[in-house]
């Protein structure tokens, strides 16, 4: 099918992408096609990309769950989709050129009746619109339901063309399930076809960080611990749990976002520069650093659980008072972390790592907060005004850098402030930013494999989170112990006190 839209003005963060080759013709089949992902963020993701012309020439996609209902039924749920979650303006032509090749299957391909008449159908697709057996299986669904696709994907695979699989977070719920799923789709696919997603790996801020360092040859020869005094990584939210109790009383947040999120912003932000930016040699450096981190003791990491408080002036329950969590619930909604990554580049400088629900505001940042001048002769008439020197990275939700430095106060005498030199992403390019799922998606379908984790990133991952885990066994720790709204326990406070440094309140 054609995906050429009408001209519109092009976005310069999207140049980028524009200019790289297109995909070849293929067949995406999305597994889960019914839930809130598909809903939220697939299909607008689609949209965008068709609306860019970033989709191949011949492209079909097949949407496939439980639910009973047809084609059309398919089409006019995506719609609605679209029209409410899309970044763009919807416009009609667009929509009717992705549209036209859309289709669905009702199965919860856990028969043998099912299996085929997928394959049936995609086959007819192939032959009709000459793609080359090329196949992408994006698997939207829960954890349990992984092991049963991938075997009837396995047996079943196309003997013309590629094919690729894209698995969604979590994978494993630690690391003995992780190997154990990593070990069944390798016995079905390469890895270089196994595409596991972290969303968070597609934001540009976090695209970013690889520009700055390596692009900027003023950063780098300072991003070490002769220069930087400490690392101080935050991911908070300032939702609940959002009716997933039986989700998160099976993770709590040390599995939800610890162990993929923040330990993938805290690769980024310590590995060594790649020789290049391919996709194997972004990801071995990558793992270096995940297998450099420092086992933490008990002593080095915090576990919390919100009790009642206020969120933006509204008053919202405990953890404990969310439907469908038990009263006496030992599940942890906060970890912070005081982590070191043995390597000579970092041998001794700490990184404060926190995450958390029901906290004061939802944001995602990286502090690199450097060693102070160490004779300042205007120290006394700076008092409180000068700070150490911090470069901030905001992932979200206002995507750019700051970076705190010292200036003169206008007026007679020698007194200095801390001011900020800021770059918003906003404010430079005027045009809305790519959503994650838009590249991620689209690297996909490229084969690249920059931004999506490596199984032996998973295990490291998972390696260190047991280890925490294995700790926590051996105490009750008091629950609830900080309050919605605010930033985390008293000894989330008292982790970096004891340093004689403190937490960022952006």
């Amino acid at each position: 099918m054609s995906t050429t839209a009408p001209e519109q003005q092009r976005n310069p963060l999207e140049e980028g992408l524009m200019l790289r080759r297109k995909p070849d013709p293929c067949v995406l089949v999305i597994f889960g096609a019914s839930g809130d992902l598909t809903h939220k963020k697939l299909m607008p993701a689609l949209y965008a990309l068709m609306l860019r012309r970033l989709l191949p020439p011949r492209f079909a996609i097949v949407g496939v769950a439980r639910t009973e209902a047809g084609d059309d039924a398919f089409r006019k749920d995506m719609k609605e989709a679209v029209q409410r979650y899309a970044r763009d303006e919807f416009r009609e032509d667009v929509w009717e050129e992705l549209a036209q090749n859309m289709h669905y299957v009702a199965t919860d391909f856990a028969d043998e009746g099912g299996e085929q008449k997928l394959e049936q159908l995609v086959e007819q697709l192939d032959s009709e619109q000459e793609l080359g057996g090329n196949r992408v299986y994006y698997l939207a669904v829960p954890p349990a339901a992984v092991p049963t696709i991938v075997k009837a994907l396995g047996k079943r695979r196309s003997a013309s063309g590629w094919t690729r699989l894209i698995v969604e977070k979590p994978f494993g719920h630690d690391l003995d399930s992780a190997r154990a799923l990593n070990q069944l789709i390798r016995r079905h696919f390469d890895e270089r076809e196994i595409f596991r997603i972290d969303h968070y790996l597609g934001k540009e801020t976090v695209q970013n960080m690889l520009a700055l360092r390596f692009a900027n040859g003023i950063f780098e020869p300072i991003w070490n611990r002769q220069f930087v005094d400490h690392v101080q990584i935050t991911v908070a939210e300032s939702i609940g749990i959002e009716g997933r109790a039986e989700y998160y009383e099976s993770t709590g947040a040390i599995r939800d976002i610890f162990q993929n999120h923040l330990l993938q912003l805290l690769a980024l932000t310590a590995m060594e520069p790649p020789i290049d930016f391919t996709a194997e040699s972004v990801r071995n450096e990558k793992v270096k650093v995940l297998r450099a981190i420092h086992t933490p003791g008990p002593k080095s990491v915090v576990r919390g659980q919100y009790g009642r408080g206020y969120v933006e002036g509204e008053e919202v329950p405990a953890y404990r008072e969310e439907k469908g969590v038990p009263p006496d619930s030992m599940t942890e909604t906060y970890v912070a972390a005081k982590l070191y990554v043995d390597n000579w580049r970092w041998a001794d400088t700490p990184f404060y790592v926190r995450m958390g629900k029901r906290l004061a505001r939802r944001e995602t940042t990286i502090a690199i907060q450097f060693k102070r001048a160490p004779h300042p002769p205007f120290e006394e008439t700076a008092a409180e005004g000068l700070r150490p020197n911090v470069l901030l990275v905001h992932v979200q939700p206002d995507e750019g850098v700051s970076l705190a430095i010292g200036a003169k106060v206008p007026g007679q005498g020698m007194q200095i402030r801390t001011v900020h030199m800021d770059f918003l992403y906003g404010g430079a390019f005027r045009t809305g930013m790519p959503e994650a799922y838009e590249r991620l998606i689209l690297d996909a379908l490229l084969g690249d494999g920059t931004l999506f984790t490596r199984a032996d990133e998973v295990e490291e991952q998972w390696l260190l989170v047991d280890s925490i885990v294995a700790a926590w066994q051996r105490d009750r720790p008091y629950f609830p112990n900080y309050n919605a709204g605010t930033w985390g326990p008293p000894s989330a406070d008292e982790l970096l006190h004891r340093d004689g440094r403190s937490w960022r309140r952006h």
